[in-house]
């Protein structure tokens, strides 16, 4: 059954599951031009639960936080608040120091709501489950448009990507970033440590970018990236970074979703302002989920093999 948020209040408190979520300034406009509200953000989260959810669950989730909406200013917070819900789990880290670090986790619809109920726009859980935050189960590429590049320069950069993940028999999955460029997801066996996965994504990508230097750069360092090229970038798997999960909504001005494509979409011409908020449930309900294969547990890369 539809969880159907209140459209004419400024609060509610709801019964989700075992669970009351208070939820507050649901009318406060959080994309003034195409007038999306909280409260749509929030229905929005809620309606595409049931793909969402097993992405993100067992896993830590660091919170972006945009109180007064997607043109105003954000800021990030680790540590879940300690006036959180009794039934909000956490991912405790070890960071520097010693110091440790308690996340919130997203297991179900409530924990949900309430996170996007902080402001959290877009989603951004870590690589590795929290039973074992050194080793991920996926790894990525991130393929970042730099000044003169447009999309169809990164279109061209994924199809490079998917050619030489498939001469070494690995399956990538695409998903358009919701901004200006696409994320290349490759699941895993758990096994190598996320520096390790990180190494193979840095030699990777540099090879790509030795054999295509016209238009794929693998530099890091901002002022040395060349113009008209897509950053293939690596640095997104290092330890405790994170990237916007599958299904976010992001902070543009046309409230765009990072959306799961087909490889026939991407060479037949996809665009990222064509996901919106709007619309993407009904893609979900016609397609069903693209990224399930990130969850299976066949069909793994080992990546050791590769090592």
């Amino acid at each position: 059954m539809r969880l159907e948020i209140p459209k004419n209040q400024k609060e509610a408190d709801l019964r989700v599951g075992r669970y009351k979520v208070k939820l507050t300034n649901l009318q406060k406009l959080f994309w003034p031009k195409p007038g999306i509200t909280k409260r749509d953000l929030l229905q929005y989260y809620a309606d595409v639960s049931s793909v969402l959810l097993p992405h993100l669950k067992d896993r830590a989730m660091v919170m972006k936080r945009y109180p007064n909406g997607a043109a105003g200013e954000f800021f990030f917070m680790k540590r879940a608040p300690e006036n959180r819900p009794e039934w909000i789990k956490v991912c405790a880290i070890p960071h520097n120091a010693g110091k440790i670090i308690d996340f919130p986790m997203v297991q179900d619809l409530a924990s949900l709501l309430w996170v996007v109920n902080l402001g959290c726009i877009d989603l951004n859980q870590w690589y590795a489950k929290c039973d074992d935050v050194y080793r991920p189960d996926y790894l990525h590429f991130d393929l970042d448009p730099g000044p003169g590049a447009t999309f169809d320069h990164v279109r061209e950069t994924a199809l490079l990507v998917r050619e030489a993940l498939h001469a070494l028999k690995i399956e990538g999955y695409p998903k358009t970033s919701g901004s200006k460029g696409i994320h290349i997801y490759i699941p895993i066996r758990r096994g190598p440590l996320q520096k390790e996965v990180w190494s193979f994504a840095k030699a990777f990508s540099k090879e790509l970018e030795a054999k295509h230097p016209e238009v794929v750069t693998a530099e890091y360092r901002v002022a040395k990236r060349p113009a008209g090229h897509v950053l293939v970038d690596y640095n997104q798997n290092a330890w405790g970074r994170t990237l916007a999960s599958v299904y976010s909504v992001r902070p543009t001005h046309f409230a765009t979703v990072s959306t799961p494509v087909t490889w026939k979409e991407i060479e037949s011409g996809c665009d990222t302002e064509s996901f919106r908020l709007q619309n993407v449930l009904r893609r979900v309900e016609k397609l069903g989920d693209l990224f399930k294969p990130l969850l299976a547990r066949t069909g793994r890369l080992k990546l050791e093999r590769l090592l």
